[in-house]
């Protein structure tokens, strides 16, 4: 059988969400974090539809109410009650695959990035909402533990991650290298694994997601976070990974068309002061638009320029994501595309 790993550029059915829960951690700036996300879904809705699991049949009820009032068309909303530990659907949710044509959807393990918070409600929600008739195609578990903000696909056969989360022992410590490249090929079908040795954010919890560092844009484009400032920690490890991506080759031996994004002054949290991962990379593709994560920074327009010149034939739409880094995510952390055939609701 011939497994198929596919891009985000793929066409979709929906845009998955996870809304925050009033006990989680977003407690304190509950309201901020709903405002941002309400935001995200009519940005996606002008597009295609959204998939939001919530916490409550009253949370649901109210969210019908407030997206009619914003005026996102009730066919492209889909609420789905279903209780989780927190809202990154980056890593909790399913990631499609094609085989031999067919698309399927497929459950890893979510651990919490390697046991740092608790996570047994998110590693239950793909089977709990399948189990609500949600999707339109088979929906398999893995056991291994691997978060989709951790590998990039060009759609392919190329995969990009990094070293510092795949090879973390606390994902899968009896895996090996070789043995994690080989789980990969076989589950994605891929032929060939770029490994990034180098790249960081402070105050990230997921020990180097490749969607906060470096993201395919085509299969012959890669748009990566590039630090100017000698004076910063970040510097040495970023042009370090910066050289990494010069000398990668794409499987016909030439290079990548490179694309720098540019590196936001430092952003701090309000209460303790720790240093927040503000980052330009963490851009979500849907149909036909390029959602980029905005800081209230003057390198955001310059980031919006230099995705636009990445995809020329999408809109590029920022979202204000000030309040998303104080949970140490961002955009694309918390949305994961369901490509098209995903959903029964749309057959």
């Amino acid at each position: 059988m011939a497994n198929r790993l596919l891009p985000e550029w793929h066409p979709q059915d929906a845009i998955q969400l996870t809304w925050p829960n009033p006990t989680s951690d977003w407690a304190p700036m509950l309201e901020r974090i709903e405002a941002t996300m309400e935001t995200i879904v009519v940005a996606v809705a002008r597009y295609q539809s959204v998939v939001i699991s919530v916490p409550s049949t009253a949370t649901r009820h109210h969210l019908q109410r407030r997206f009619t009032y914003l005026g996102v068309p009730a066919e492209r909303l889909h609420l789905v009650v279903a209780q989780a530990d927190d809202t990154w659907a980056r890593d909790h949710g399913p990631i499609g695959i094609l085989r031999d044509g067919e698309l399927h959807l497929l459950d890893f393990v979510f651990t919490g990035w390697g046991g740092k918070f608790e996570a047994a409600r998110d590693n239950t929600l793909t089977r709990r909402l399948a189990e609500t008739g949600l999707f339109a195609c088979p929906v398999e578990p893995r056991e291994l533990v691997l978060e989709g903000g951790a590998i990039e696909s060009d759609g392919e056969g190329t995969l990009l991650t990094t070293e510092a989360c795949l090879l973390n022992p606390n994902r899968n410590p009896e895996l090996d290298r070789n043995a994690v490249e080989a789980m990969l090929q076989e589950t994605f079908g891929v032929e060939r694994v770029l490994w990034l040795a180098s790249g960081h954010l402070e105050g990230d919890d997921t020990d180097s997601h490749v969607d906060t560092l470096a993201r395919f844009c085509d299969s012959e484009t890669i748009a990566y976070v590039r630090c100017d400032d000698p004076t910063d920690p970040h510097y040495a490890a970023l042009t370090a990974m910066e050289n990494e991506l010069a000398a990668f080759r794409r499987a016909d031996g030439r290079p990548y068309r490179l694309i720098p994004l540019p590196w936001p002054r430092p952003c701090f949290d309000p209460v303790d002061g720790h240093r927040l991962p503000a980052t330009y990379a963490n851009f979500v593709i849907i149909n036909g638009a390029v959602l980029v994560p905005t800081y209230g920074d003057a390198a955001d327009s310059r980031a919006l320029v230099a995705l636009a010149t990445a995809f020329p034939d999408h809109d590029i739409v920022p979202i204000d994501c000030l309040s998303v880094i104080r949970q140490h995510g961002s955009l694309h952390c918390l949305t994961m595309q369901l490509p098209r055939g995903s959903l029964a609701t749309l057959t």
